[in-house]
């Protein structure tokens, strides 16, 4: 007698059905892919209204008329109005600094301020820690700082994001993993990508990266690590921090080598985290672990101090009764640790992602828009605050 159709797909081998899923998944994703961005599209930034781009610089609306009307504008559409790109933006500031004779609206590092470098982390999937790191990675590119973002997550969103399709656009040694690699590695120029933000540059992410989870043990214990795990990605940025003003690292979802070598590098920390009561309590084992292996670290000689360390809480849902009632158990615990601000939860982020779009790259015209207007807001006062905390590490008001 046969078997039901139901025994034999439980019959079925288990690797071979998910190799088969796998490569139809993928297939079907790269079909969807082309739909959306045929291979000879590019993914461009947006414009930007005049007060987007006020607001952007760092100067008011009226200002910017005034600037504009000298001939440092774009040109005027055929209904009298203005759009900038960030091209646009860049040279304004340029010029601003130039007529001022100080260095006020290009906000570059000078003199002795040295690189920051954000590692964006959390233990558990789904706390918004990609999202938050390529909006703020897009918020300070738009403001003018030179910022590279560093996918260190094997699912590699940061890049589908930025449009760096894991799959299909990065090949072998082209993640960070190519420049830490214990045997023949890559100098990192040659896997830092440009991206379609001006002052945004990447380094793509994809599955290779979990090479270095499996590699390190074998090369500790066969004596091969010149350079200790902990140390081999500060010791790497080294090698370009002269062309950045800010690092933003995508960690991976995970306490591994991977992580702890992004922890080691940083100067300042953001974890992202989810009110709700589950979520925090993985946090409190998350943060329990960290603690002791970056104790571990510290005696090997691992950098565990920082400028500055919050927690962010994002997806927040402000009428949430027991959403709000946790983030207010969680700032009577961390204090000033935490961001004022939240990320609040929106259908318009979401929607953005289903186009691999950020909120700074979709039409304000696709959504309702106070529905895109609380998000944008909510946004920009978290990334302006963790803006703050950059400058304020370099001495600034």
């Amino acid at each position: 007698m046969q078997p039901s159709l139901a025994l034999q797909e439980d019959q079925e081998h288990l690797p071979t059905l998910l190799a088969t899923d796998a490569q139809e998944l993928s297939y079907q994703l790269q079909q969807h892919q082309a739909k959306i961005f045929p291979p000879q599209s590019r993914k461009t930034m947006r414009m930007f209204s005049p007060a987007e781009a006020a607001a952007f610089i760092g100067i008011g609306e009226g200002y910017l008329r005034q600037i504009a009307a000298e001939g440092h504008g774009p040109d005027p559409l055929a209904n009298g109005r203005r759009l900038y790109a960030a091209e646009d933006m860049d040279r304004i500031r340029r010029v601003l600094d130039e007529r001022n004779g100080t260095p006020k609206y290009v906000p570059r590092r000078r003199g002795a301020e040295k690189l920051q470098i954000i590692s964006v982390m959390n233990f558990k999937g789904g706390s918004g820690k990609t999202t938050t790191a390529a909006h703020l990675a897009q918020y300070l590119a738009l403001r003018g700082y030179r910022v590279l973002a560093v996918d260190l997550d094997p699912q590699a969103s940061l890049s589908a994001l930025f449009g760096h399709q894991p799959e299909l656009d990065v090949g072998e040694n082209e993640t960070l993993y190519g420049a830490i690699r214990y045997e023949q590695p890559r100098p990192i120029t040659d896997i830092v990508r440009s991206t379609y933000t001006p002052n945004l540059h990447l380094i793509p992410g994809n599955l290779e990266l979990m090479e270095f989870e499996h590699e390190t043990p074998r090369a500790m214990a066969a004596g091969r690590a010149e350079t200790m795990f902990f140390a081999r990605i500060g010791e790497v940025l080294t090698e370009i921090e002269s062309f950045y003003d800010v690092v933003v690292i995508d960690c991976p979802p995970q306490l591994g080598f991977l992580t702890m070598s992004a922890l080691c590098a940083a100067t300042s920390i953001l974890i992202t985290v989810h009110p709700q009561m589950l979520d925090v309590m993985s946090m409190s084992q998350f943060l329990t672990m960290t603690s002791e292996l970056m104790s571990v670290v510290e005696r090997a000689g691992g950098r565990t101090s920082y400028d500055w360390m919050r927690y962010l809480v994002t997806r927040f849902e402000p009428n949430d009764g027991p959403q709000s009632q946790m983030t207010g158990f969680m700032r009577a615990i961390f204090g000033n640790r935490m961001l004022r601000n939240a990320m609040v939860k929106s259908t318009a982020v979401a929607d953005a992602g289903v186009t691999k779009q950020t909120l700074y790259e979709v039409d304000r015209a696709q959504f309702t828009r106070g529905t895109y207007d609380r998000a944008l807001d909510a946004l920009n006062l978290v990334n302006s605050e963790i803006e703050t905390h950059v400058r304020l590490t370099w001495g600034r008001k």
